[in-house]
């Protein structure tokens, strides 16, 4: 006897943008820790990016206040929990087990919520934390940087980096409900708001030429921090990832092709080589520009695709050069590293025009090794 079981469970979280999220006038979080059973007073852990504490002063007091404002909704279930950003969260084993001590000592239940604000790479942590403890505690993200609100803070993913690779540890567990303040990315310094630039970059290349003209010509002005731009960068960004999750046909990677991780297999691979000291948005402009120049190389697409990907990165104040490209070997372990975390084909997209992507099954060596030759040439 054969029988073939099917499941279809249906996943729907808002993703909401506002402007200060913890103004106690601001019912945006309120609402989305209780759009299931509104009339519950709902328990919740905050954790918090120490990153965005640090740059946020009174931002614990705040939330504080903003649970007393709307004490019917919601109710802390103890002090908020502050954690590292940036990939020592992901890295760093400690600060995993931290979030799951405080789930299991605050006594929170599949019904009670963990409220992460912070960048992305503390966003995935919390949120694998969240996913295993009870089999999926609710998670509802603040992501405070351009990286998490324009893409990784929107998704479905979550995870820790293990053996000295990207996400080796990880789940696919759509969050309860995102919240995204424009305000939070005021605190940001220079150099984290155009880091999270890349991954817009990103998406625009492999979806939209419209988007990626756009990127170009308000570079200047995204440079300069102008807040409407920044803002309209970020919500395009979500859009455009919010729709591929829904309609790509694959919201769970169940095969190989992954468009969004377009120049990422290099990203993954600088980080790792540098320590982190490349912000995760810089390795990805770099994977960018890579991508871009093979993708001439394989014939793909014509010179007029590197050349304006390049220019538009530089335009953003991106350098494309890291010292760890000088042993190209070492960066093209990449691909093998990516194949394996793809579940055995290699599967990357190349470029056939700006806003078109192609998946292909094999890069080949001489192609990296000459788009690195070239960014060397042009960067140092």
């Amino acid at each position: 006897m054969q029988r073939v079981q099917q499941i279809r469970v249906p996943f729907d979280y808002p993703v909401v943008f506002t402007r200060g999220v913890l103004g106690e006038s601001n019912r945006a979080l309120a609402d989305a820790l209780g759009r299931r059973e509104p009339d519950r007073r709902h328990r919740a852990l905050f954790v918090v990016d120490e990153g965005l504490r640090d740059a946020t002063p009174g931002l614990l007091e705040s939330i504080a206040g903003y649970a007393r404002a709307h004490d019917g909704r919601f109710t802390l279930s103890g002090e908020p929990l502050v954690v590292p950003g940036g990939e020592r969260a992901k890295n760093e084993r400690e600060h995993l087990d931290r979030v799951l001590a405080r789930i299991e000592k605050d006594k929170l239940d599949r019904h009670a919520f963990v409220v992460a604000l912070g960048g992305g790479a503390m966003l995935d942590m919390v949120g694998y934390a969240a996913a295993t403890a009870h089999r999926g505690v609710r998670v509802v993200r603040v992501p405070s940087t351009v990286l998490a609100q324009a893409d990784s803070g929107v998704g479905v993913k979550c995870g820790v980096n293990l053996f000295g690779k990207k996400n080796f540890l990880g789940a696919f567990a759509p969050p309860f409900a995102v919240v995204c303040d424009s305000a939070m990315l005021e605190t940001l310094s220079p150099r984290d708001r155009r880091a999270g630039m890349a991954e817009a970059v990103k998406v625009a290349l492999v979806k939209d030429a419209e988007m990626f003209a756009w990127i170009g010509a308000s570079a200047t002005g995204l440079v300069a921090g102008d807040q409407a731009l920044v803002t309209e960068l970020v919500q395009k960004s979500a859009d455009m990832h919010l729709d591929h999750i829904a309609n790509g046909g694959d919201p769970f990677e169940m095969g190989s092709a992954r468009p969004l991780d377009f120049g990422h297999w290099a990203a993954h691979k600088l980080e790792s080589l540098t320590a982190n000291a490349l912000r995760h948005g810089e390795a990805v402009a770099i994977g960018l520009a890579i991508d871009t120049i093979v993708s001439e190389k394989m014939a793909l697409c014509d010179a007029s695709v590197p050349e304006r990907t390049l220019a538009t990165l530089r335009a953003l104040g991106f350098r494309l050069w890291d010292d760890a490209l000088e042993r190209p070997e070492h960066v093209l372990a990449g691909l093998e590293e990516f194949r394996e975390h793809l579940g055995g084909e290699l599967t990357v997209t190349m470029l056939t025009a700006a806003g078109a992507g192609k998946e292909v099954h094999e890069v080949a060596a001489p192609h990296v090794r000459a788009a690195i030759a070239r960014l060397r040439a042009e960067e140092r």
